[in-house]
């Protein structure tokens, strides 16, 4: 990220993503490294207040991120677990971690998908064009921070069509207005990598070669750093020598080769990378230990984290199966790229906002959570002041 934004605050464009410059690249998605370019731009290259800045910009971005859990909880579940869930995201040590210390698109897709999930989630009470515009225009610049939310917004998309059909909407006015719109801010990305690139890269062309990094059949890491031209002189002057395209093509048919030599191998290892992606747990080895010296605790608490979201989605399902479709689809299949390459904590973040969503309604459920500590006071308080429960009816006429 850094070197890229460096080569576009330098004047030679979206380009260099490793030293020395090694041209133009897709490896990377385009919008933060543009908005790092320009943290550069006016504060320096690579200068401690830069630093500081970018920084700050990405914990603001974090701490924004309660504003969609909040708001896609508040009609579910009502206010209070809604303000539980963003308060338990202000505390969660990854969306600290992660925002304040990397400098990457973590904190920025978090916000913009959490907001995009948002809104998907509502949308349908709306049938005029500007607001699907609006969505289509989110979920386009989410797909520039970082193109592996895209596999969840088709499934987003069609239920909120379904949702604004049954209610009589315009539903394929809609959908074509989000199509366009989308359309409009992916396209001109994708036809740059496309005429820059000579190869058809949607948004960015790095898969084939962390396919190869995880299944070069070695698994002492899920993603060994010799594998990498960043950490290995010969794959850097490799890289050099073929440039990008023709490297990745290479890194393909490698890594299809070796998956085809050892099938069984490459399915245990997937299973592998599946069980980290959700307990953080590679390896007890010592060696690898010495090197990963927080994996233990980490282990404890990534799990500890899994078994509340496994909590609230049984708590879900058996209150409304309907609402809860979304997380579910979300979760099942974001994570499938990663199964197939190598999986890390990092790797999770553009959907950590709705995993804790469900840790919320695993935690505190949906029953009255003041009521579960057990004074007369506070029972009899909440019962006074309980919420009225609204039914809502829509039809073409109310949209």
């Amino acid at each position: 990220m850094g070197w890229v934004a460096r080569s576009i605050a330098s004047g030679h464009g979206f380009s260099s993503p490793f030293f020395p410059s090694t041209g133009p690249t897709a490896l990377m998605p385009p919008l933060f490294p543009y908005m790092l370019a320009c943290v550069f731009r006016v504060f320096g290259v690579y200068t401690a207040t830069a630093a500081f800045v970018v920084l700050s910009l990405d914990s603001l971005l974090s701490a924004l991120t309660c504003i969609p859990i909040r708001m896609s909880l508040l009609e579910l579940v009502g206010e209070r677990r809604a303000q539980l869930a963003s308060w338990l995201w202000a505390i969660y040590p990854f969306a600290i971690y992660f925002s304040a210390v990397h400098v990457w698109d973590y904190a920025l897709t978090s916000f913009l998908f959490a907001s995009s999930f948002c809104f998907a989630q509502r949308i349908h009470l709306q049938d005029r064009p500007l607001a699907w515009c609006g969505l289509g225009l989110l979920c386009g610049l989410t797909v520039l921070s970082n193109p592996s939310v895209l596999s969840t917004f088709p499934f987003l998309f069609l239920l909120a069509l379904l949702k604004v059909r049954r209610a009589d909407g315009r539903w394929l006015r809609c959908g074509v207005v989000f199509l366009l719109s989308m359309g409009l801010v992916v396209t001109p990305w994708i036809i740059r990598n496309y005429l820059v690139m000579h190869a058809a890269s949607p948004v960015r062309d790095g898969f084939w070669l962390e396919f190869w990094a995880g299944n070069a059949g070695d698994t002492s890491t899920s993603n060994p750093s010799w594998a990498h031209p960043a950490t290995n002189p010969a794959e850097m002057k490799l890289f050099e020598k073929e440039g990008e395209a023709a490297y990745l093509a290479h890194k393909r048919s490698v890594a299809l080769a070796n998956v085809g030599r050892h099938p069984i191998s490459f399915a245990v290892v997937s299973c592998r990378r599946a069980i980290r992606f959700w307990t953080g747990f590679w390896s007890f080895r010592s060696a690898y230990l010495y090197s990963e010296l927080l994996d233990v605790p980490n282990v404890f608490f990534c799990t500890g984290v899994t078994f509340l979201m496994l909590r609230g989605i049984f708590r879900w399902w058996k209150e409304d199966r309907r609402d809860l479709l979304p997380y579910l689809f979300l979760l099942i299949v974001f994570p499938i790229p990663y199964y197939l390459t190598h999986s890390s904590m990092d790797y999770r973040q553009p959907i950590e906002p709705q995993i804790i969503v469900l840790v919320a309604i695993g935690i505190f459920g949906f029953k009255d959570w003041m009521a579960l500590a057990g004074t007369p006071e506070v029972t009899a308080s909440r019962q006074h002041q309980a919420e009225p429960v609204v039914a809502y009816t829509f039809n073409r006429k109310s949209l």
